[in-house]
C-alpha cells in the first residue's frame, strides 16, 4: 500500500522464493518504524562485555567496568555504547556493556588491541567472572521495530535515519518479513553447540543462523496512572515470561535470557529495561511468540495497557532481532559459571533436543 513504506529498504530487495507472511490487505493497527542504515554499510557488530560476581566482589566488577567504558569512549568506529545489569538464575550480578559498530574493521582493530584484554588468562578472576559474546551480522541478516521516532534503542542509534510508517508489524511472521535475508532462505538452524578449551578461557561454537532478539522498554516518560498502570499490570507479566525463558526455556530452543535493567552512565538504573535472548532459531522464538502462555499474557497485557491509554501512551517499545551466520558469531568465557549465557547452550539442563559435544583443544 502506498502510504506504508516497507521495512527492506531498496538497495536490500531481492528474489523472494519464501513467501511472505504479511495477510492480504493488511493494515497496521498502530504506527512503527525501522531504523534505516547508510547503502554503504555492509555489516555491524554487537558487542557484549559482561562481569558477574556475588557479594564483596562488586568492586572488582565496577573497576573493571569504569575502565572497559574508558577504552571503549576513546575506540574508532564511532561506537555507540549502553550499560545495562541484572541478577541470574544463579544469584550473580551481572553488567553488560555494549559496544555497537556499523566499521567492522575498527572493531576489528580494537578488539585485537584492547577488547580481548576482557577475557585475557592473565586477568584476576577469583569470584569474579568475565565473558565476550560478539555477533558481526551482514545487514541482511538483522531487523529493527520502534513504536516512536525520538528515543532509539540500540542498534537503531548507529542508523542513519528513520523509516516513515512500515507496514510488516502487528501480526505473527512480521519479524521474518522485515528481515531482507528471509526473502530467500528459511532461516533453518544447522550444526549442534560444542566449546574448546585455551586455558582457563572457554569458547562456544553454536548453531548455524543463531538467533538473537534484545526486546525493550521505557517508560520514562510516563506518571501518575500510566506508571501505575505499567509498573502494576504490564510489568509483572513480562518479568514472569522473562523469568520462565531464563529458568525454562531451553527445551523450547531459548539457550539464555537476561532481563536486563538499562543503567545511565554513571550506573544508576533508569526506567528502562529489555530482554536478551539467544535461540537455536527464528523458527523456535516465533513458536514461542505466537503460541506459548506466557507471551501469550504479556502480549495481553499489553493490548490491555494500550487499550486503555490510547494515543496518551508514553510508553516506548522497540526491538532487534538478529539471525547470525557460523562465522559471524564469538562466545568467549572466563571464570564464569557454567548457565552463563552460551555456555547454558552446553549444560546438562538443555534437554535432549540440544545436546552438544565438548571438544578439547591444547
Amino acid at each position: 500500500m502506498s502510504d506504508y513504506e516497507s521495512a527492506i529498504p531498496a538497495h536490500l530487495v531481492s528474489g523472494r522464493t519464501c513467501p511472505v507472511r504479511t495477510p492480504h490487505d493488511f493494515r497496521p493497527p498502530y504506527p512503527s518504524y525501522t531504523a534505516r542504515f547508510d547503502p554503504v554499510t555492509t555489516r555491524v557488530v554487537m558487542a557484549y562485555f559482561g562481569v558477574q560476581w556475588k557479594g564483596d566482589n562488586h568492586r572488582v566488577a565496577r573497576e573493571a567496568v569504569v575502565g572497559l567504558c574508558r577504552e571503549l569512549a576513546r575506540a574508532a568506529g564511532s561506537p555507540r555504547v549502553e550499560r545495562a545489569r541484572y541478577l541470574d538464575e544463579r544469584g550473580y550480578e551481572t553488567e553488560i556493556v555494549i559496544g555497537y559498530w556499523d566499521d567492522d574493521e575498527a572493531f576489528n582493530r580494537w578488539f585485537t588491541e584492547i577488547g580481548s584484554e576482557w577475557t585475557a588468562p592473565t586477568r584476576h578472576t577469583d569470584g569474579v567472572g568475565f565473558f565476550v559474546e560478539v555477533l558481526r551480522p551482514s545487514v541482511r541478516r538483522f531487523e529493527t521495530l520502534f513504536s516512536a521516532v525520538d528515543r532509539l534503542e540500540g542498534i537503531g542509534r548507529l542508523g542513519r535515519t528513520l523509516s516513515g510508517e512500515i507496514r510488516e508489524h502487528g501480526y505473527w511472521g512480521g519479524m521474518r518479513d522485515r528481515l531482507p535475508i528471509a526473502a530467500a532462505s528459511a532461516l533453518e538452524p544447522s550444526g549442534t553447540p560444542s566449546v574448546t578449551h585455551d586455558g582457563p578461557r572457554t569458547r562456544v561454537h553454536p548453531v548455524d543462523n543463531l538467533c538473537l532478539i534484545r526486546s525493550g522498554q521505557d517508560w520514562t516518560d510516563a506518571d501518575g496512572d500510566e506508571r501505575a498502570l505499567y509498573l502494576n499490570d504490564v510489568e509483572p507479566v513480562l518479568r514472569t515470561g522473562m523469568n520462565f525463558l531464563r529458568d525454562a526455556g531451553r527445551p523450547l530452543g531459548c539457550f539464555a535470557n537476561r532481563y536486563m535493567t538499562v543503567l545511565s552512565d554513571d550506573g544508576d538504573p533508569l526506567d528502562k529495561t529489555f530482554g536478551m535472548s539467544w535461540w537455536r532459531s527464528l523458527g523456535d522464538l516465533e513458536r514461542w511468540a505466537e503460541s506459548h502462555p506466557t507471551h501469550v499474557a504479556i502480549f495481553g497485557a499489553a493490548l490491555r495497557y494500550l487499550s486503555t491509554m490510547g494515543p496518551a501512551a508514553t510508553l516506548r517499545l522497540y526491538h532487534e532481532v538478529t539471525v547470525a551466520a557460523a562465522d559471524e558469531q564469538f562466545f568467549e568465557y572466563l571464570g564464569c559459571h557454567d548457565e552463563t549465557g552460551m555456555l547454558a547452550s552446553t549444560s546438562h539442563r538443555s534437554g535432549a533436543a540440544l545436546d552438544s559435544q565438548v571438544v578439547e583443544t591444547s
